[in-house]
């Protein structure tokens, strides 16, 4: 830490415990991802700056996990994690599969939520300006059910603790699965603008995430879906966040933006059928730099172990102000094989799928415009 040097303007929230538990090693959603994460942006010295501090979050009080989710729900968490057998926990989305219930669920999963919220604290304090929780961005879980590997909605508390200081907020979404549960979090309110950018629910889990799902009520038109086509590529993709999210981020005017970025967007990404490289995921991230005065930046999905840790790290330099080498750090290559920080080879399509996806990209973006006045 660098309590006697400037104010740093972007941190980066981690403990060990993230990674010393978790779905389990057959899981998509390994801990081992968090854990090469860090030891990649140690590699890195990326912790040395002035102006980059490194972390560790609190678990969440009650209370807090309490601003999305229902008491009885945490403790049913609570209970499975001690190890009872409870008959109606497939009731609550807990099961074989994507849900298994784990070892120290409880803990792990309160201290996910936590280190949003210590990230929140930060930016409300003044502490910095960024702060990036790699660890969460869990935006399936609904207020009483688990879902799409989510326990708790760490996106949806953090937004409600934001909005309970009186905040205006933009939640945007890079996923390559839609943010059904922040959707459904925020769908009757104008005080947060989602935008999520995924994979056709056609195609991709959870089925949702269309434009004509636009929100209600007072919510109305605050709820933007852009439901891609498989096989999107980064200038595809790129067109879409420069030409439809900057423009309706800059039009709100939102006092923070918080963001998940999920990196199974990747072409190498055994779950999902969109064809981005480094490149294109980094200048999303870049592109989200300045649309607030403060960013609350979250994990997300991302399946295939070679490619998480380098895009967070990637990242997390574009959020420090950062320019890492593209060799990979001697330590690392020792322990995980050898390898380069940016992607030097990308998807590999014949122009007549190009020519569908850009086709069938042109209609959404026709869609948009017409919904949305882009």
């Amino acid at each position: 830490m660098f309590c006697e040097m400037p104010r740093p303007s972007c941190a980066f929230l981690c403990s060990p415990a993230l990674w010393q538990s978790g779905h389990g090693a057959s899981h998509p959603l390994r801990p081992e991802r968090l854990r090469r994460t860090y030891e990649l942006l140690e590699g890195y010295n990326a912790f040395e700056k002035h102006d980059s501090l490194l972390v560790e979050p609190r678990p969440a009080t009650i209370e807090e996990i309490c601003l999305f989710h229902t008491a009885k729900y945490v403790e049913v968490v609570q209970r499975l994690s001690a190890g009872e057998e409870l008959p109606d926990y497939r009731c609550y989305g807990f099961g074989p599969g994507d849900n298994p219930v784990f070892p120290h669920m409880w803990e792990i999963e309160s201290l996910k939520v936590g280190s949003a919220i210590t990230g929140a604290e930060m930016l409300l304090s003044g502490d910095v300006s960024t702060a990036f929780s790699f660890g969460g961005g869990l935006h399936h879980a609904d207020p009483e059910r688990a879902s799409g590997f989510c326990v708790f909605n760490d996106v949806a508390v953090a937004i409600h603790y934001l909005l309970r200081q009186g905040l205006r907020v933009t939640y945007i979404d890079i996923d390559a699965h839609h943010g059904d549960g922040v959707q459904r979090a925020f769908y009757e309110t104008d005080q947060v603008l989602t935008i999520s950018l995924h994979e056709s629910g056609h195609y991709l889990f959870p089925g949702t995430g269309f434009v004509d799902e636009q929100g209600a009520g007072a919510g109305e038109g605050f709820c933007v879906n852009v439901p891609l086509p498989p096989y999107t590529t980064d200038e595809l993709y790129l067109r879409v966040f420069e030409e439809v999210v900057i423009p309706m981020v800059e039009r709100y005017h939102p006092d923070i933006i918080v963001t998940q970025l999920g990196i199974d967007t990747h072409y190498l990404d055994p779950l999902t059928h969109l064809c981005l490289t480094t490149r294109g995921y980094g200048a999303v991230i870049a592109g989200m730099r300045g649309l607030a005065p403060l960013w609350l930046a979250l994990g997300g999905g991302g399946y295939d172990i070679s490619v998480v840790p380098r895009a967070w790290t990637l990242a997390y330099g574009i959020m420090s102000g950062q320019e890492f080498p593209d060799k990979l750090p001697p330590a690392y290559v020792e322990k995980y094989g050898p390898g380069t920080l940016r992607d030097h080879q990308g998807p590999e399509l014949d122009e007549k799928t190009l020519a569908q996806v850009e086709a069938r990209l042109g209609t959404l973006m026709s869609e948009l415009r017409r919904a949305f006045h882009v």
